[in-house]
């Protein structure tokens, strides 16, 4: 574990020194702050329980955009940069090296999330919303961003270039929501059901931003993020001993 965190503080501290940092939190702040103003206030009154409902909607879909930005700066950006031999070689097991990478772009995300905390408050000060509304949704927001992020350092130990990781995250992203949510609806079962259920954002985003905590969504989320860090631990050990 303390490999990890010792990874984990160098690439946190390498997003404040590196341009791609404040280009993906300026593209992810843009955009929520665009499809707040357009999308959950619109143009005409809403109860503040539902307006807080769509901002956590919009949220979370810019939760997902990025973790999907922010996988580029995973294992991929070692190959690109040569410094992957040197860290494949170090006295770090490789569980390390991908919970490392993954808690410092979980880090990363939870802040751009956090930053976005004005805009509920707007609603929570002109209207009538609960507390308990906010944690739910910030919490679904975190736990959707953990399971874009987990897929991301998957999709970067199997792909050498970063912008072929990004690629490839958004391709296993929209596999599970939309594509997967979109082909449940119309299936017969049980292909549709169980298509249906692996939505991230569709099926399993929707209670959160509700207001909402059910223990099942919280299993899920973390059931992709153990599962996308265990394929991606295991590609790295095939990539150490070839």
């Amino acid at each position: 574990m303390r490999g990890a965190l010792l990874i984990a503080g160098r690439e946190l501290a390498s997003y404040a020194r590196t341009p791609s940092g404040y280009v993906v939190a300026a593209v992810v702040l843009g955009l929520d702050g665009l499809l707040f103003n357009g999308f959950a206030l619109g143009a005409e009154a809403r109860p503040s329980a539902e307006v807080l409902s769509l901002f956590f909607y919009v949220g979370g879909v810019g939760t997902m955009v990025a973790g999907i930005l922010l996988s580029m700066r995973l294992l991929a950006e070692e190959h690109a940069q040569g410094t992957d031999v040197l860290l494949l070689t170090s006295p770090v097991r490789e569980h390390e090296i991908v919970l490392g990478k993954f808690l410092a772009s979980f880090a990363f995300l939870a802040v751009l999330a956090l930053l976005t905390f004005h805009l509920a408050t707007l609603v929570f000060v002109h209207g009538k919303v609960s507390l308990g509304h906010l944690a739910a949704g910030y919490l679904g927001m975190l736990l959707l961003g953990a399971s874009t992020l987990a897929l991301g350092t998957f999709a970067s130990a199997l792909t050498p270039h970063p912008f072929s990781t990004v690629l490839l995250t958004a391709a296993l992203v929209g596999a599970l929501d939309p594509a997967a949510y979109l082909i449940g609806q119309v299936a017969d079962p049980p292909v549709g059901p169980v298509l249906g259920y692996l939505a991230l954002h569709s099926t399993h985003f929707g209670s959160f931003q509700r207001g909402l905590v059910r223990l099942s969504d919280v299993v899920f989320h973390a059931s992709v993020v153990y599962l996308a860090l265990l394929a991606a631990t295991r590609v790295l050990e095939a990539r150490r001993w070839r």
